[in-house]
């Protein structure tokens, strides 16, 4: 019950907003994404208490597989959040390289994103319950997860930049303009047209479809680096699907400024290491009753995207000044 509840409202939520808050293509000011991040972080935040309340009852709302207290589970759940929060900056820089490959007009970005967020929601759940499944079946591939951790941490570090990233000269445009007709002009809000009988589909969709996969390929590190957390169902997937409802107002904040923070893809990694590394010796630890606190993963993640984000900011300051 508590599930279907859950799904339902965010469900509502999506209604909402676009149904009434962006029924009409605007462009969405700085202000207006500084509201709605506001907002939408205040809820998952507010969710915590939620989630609290559900795992004081003992199993009479919700299965813990666990055994989490009501605290673990608060603390297992703000960490899942601020980290699935944090992994998806490297994807708005992403999907701002693509809205600029085709053109899309900032009035219509929002529209895509918001089908972007029902897809990304439907590919995440199935990958975080496979995910599970294949932990609780395969016992060794926690050794697989972390290391793909810790290289993707290394590959986010030290490879080229992300700004090298050709959405149409990706394997998913090339296929898709072989199945379907593509027009060369945007249409409004609309992700197909139909001429002289035959439906075409527009830019706005091409953007839409390599945004899905694109998500999905980031999910694939994501969803590892969750499972290193906690792999109560519940809990990963609720702090992922109030991440991902945050993405969109998240990037219309961020994407203006976004490289002002070089150096975040460096805090990026030292997560991912981080996590990675507890994904490799969960065996190890279970066997032995320990536990990593969960303070310290929570500090962890949070001393290093600060750091980041002061350590950018320093090295623009000190850019500026060389520059007068």
């Amino acid at each position: 019950m508590v599930w279907w509840i859950f799904i339902a409202v965010v469900c509502v939520l999506l209604a909402l907003d676009l149904g009434v808050f962006n029924r009409k293509a605007h462009v969405i000011s700085q202000k207006e994404a500084t509201k709605w991040t506001s907002f939408w972080v205040a809820l998952a935040l507010s969710f915590s208490a939620v989630i609290y309340w559900l795992y004081s009852h003992d199993d009479l709302y919700i299965k813990n597989p666990d055994n989490y207290s009501a605290n673990t589970a608060f603390w297992k759940y703000i960490q899942g959040y601020l980290l699935e929060l944090s992994l998806s900056v490297d994807n708005i820089f992403v999907i701002a390289v693509i809205f600029r490959s085709f053109s899309i007009p900032q009035k219509y970005q929002h529209r895509v994103l918001f089908w972007g967020i029902i897809g990304a929601i439907v590919f995440r759940a199935i990958m975080i319950f496979f995910g599970i499944w294949l932990i609780e079946k395969i016992d060794w591939i926690t050794y697989i997860f972390g290391a793909f951790l810790i290289y993707t941490a290394y590959n986010m570090a030290f490879a080229g930049e992300e700004a090298q990233f050709n959405p149409k000269e990706s394997r998913v445009f090339k296929l898709t303009r072989k199945f379907m007709p593509i027009t060369k002009s945007i249409h409004g809000q609309k992700l197909f047209v139909k001429k002289m009988g035959i439906w075409a589909a527009t830019p706005l969709f091409l953007a839409l479809i390599i945004i899905e996969f694109t998500d999905i390929l980031f999910a694939l590190d994501s969803i590892p680096a969750i499972l290193a957390i906690t792999e109560d169902p519940f809990i990963v997937f609720s702090s992922n699907i109030m991440a991902i409802l945050g993405l969109r107002s998240m990037y219309f904040f961020l994407a203006n400024i976004i490289d002002k923070f070089s150096y975040l893809k460096f805090s990026l990694a030292v997560i991912l290491v981080y996590v990675g590394i507890k994904m490799i010796l969960h065996h190890y630890l279970k066997a032995n009753s320990l536990e990593i606190p969960e303070l310290l993963s929570l500090g962890i993640i949070i001393v290093s995207l600060g750091g980041g984000i002061l350590y950018s900011l320093y090295k623009n300051k000190q850019e500026e000044i060389v520059k007068k």
